[in-house]
């Protein structure tokens, strides 16, 4: 069985040329991510791909750092930075946890479209507060369940998801309601801030929350 890091590098050049699905709710939230951002922070986000969103917000920011476990995706996002001459952003393949044995304290930690792929979801949120400093952010937007909107397509797909990771053709994914990820992301010393929506056919809930002293 092929690794996730092996997947994502074999979807690399792939996901780069894809389209954002949704460029109003994209926009929505890099800038309500914004609006917590500052220009002394040092950020850092995890799963972080090939670099888009790092490459809008490290600009609100001192200096960001971009972390993906795929090589591939690292490479095609140190490319974008190359050719945009984005200076304050640097991009490593690192896993949460190789993160955390060099890192010094972040401001925020960020992590978009990631927590619903991870299947140590709970040791992940714990070395992410680890590696914040108190009071810092975590920012997240990620998927949780199909809701009563959901098109027929993502259900579908939804029934032959085992078929597909049993071919190595779909990553791990995790399906769990909105309360109990706050419940998460909460039990690792975590103080929900605000959690809101940017679509509406499924649950995927914007949440920042704020390491507790």
């Amino acid at each position: 069985m092929k690794s996730a890091a092996q997947f994502w590098d074999e979807q690399a050049e792939k996901y780069a040329k894809q389209p954002i699905a949704d460029m109003r709710a994209y926009n929505a939230t890099l800038d309500r991510t914004r609006s917590y951002l500052a220009k002394d922070q040092r950020v850092l986000e995890v799963g972080c791909g090939t670099g888009t969103t790092a490459l809008h917000l490290c600009g609100s920011v001192g200096h960001y750092i971009g972390s993906d476990i795929s090589s591939d995706m690292i490479r095609i996002a140190s490319e974008k930075a190359f050719a945009q001459g984005a200076r304050n952003v640097a991009f490593k393949t690192a896993g949460i946890g190789d993160i955390a044995t060099t890192a010094t304290p972040f401001d925020a930690v960020l992590g978009f479209n990631l927590l619903h792929l991870l299947p140590r979801l709970d040791e992940d949120l714990r070395t992410i507060a680890s590696i914040l400093k108190p009071g810092g952010l975590f920012i997240s937007k990620t998927f949780c369940s199909l809701g009563p909107k959901a098109p027929l397509k993502w259900r579908l797909m939804k029934i032959a998801l085992p078929v597909f990771q049993a071919l190595g053709k779909a990553p791990f994914v995790q399906f769990q309601r909105e309360a109990e990820l706050k419940e998460r992301i909460a039990a690792q010393g975590f103080d929900i801030l605000e959690a809101r929506h940017f679509v509406t056919d499924v649950s995927v809930p914007f949440i920042v929350a704020r390491k507790l002293a």
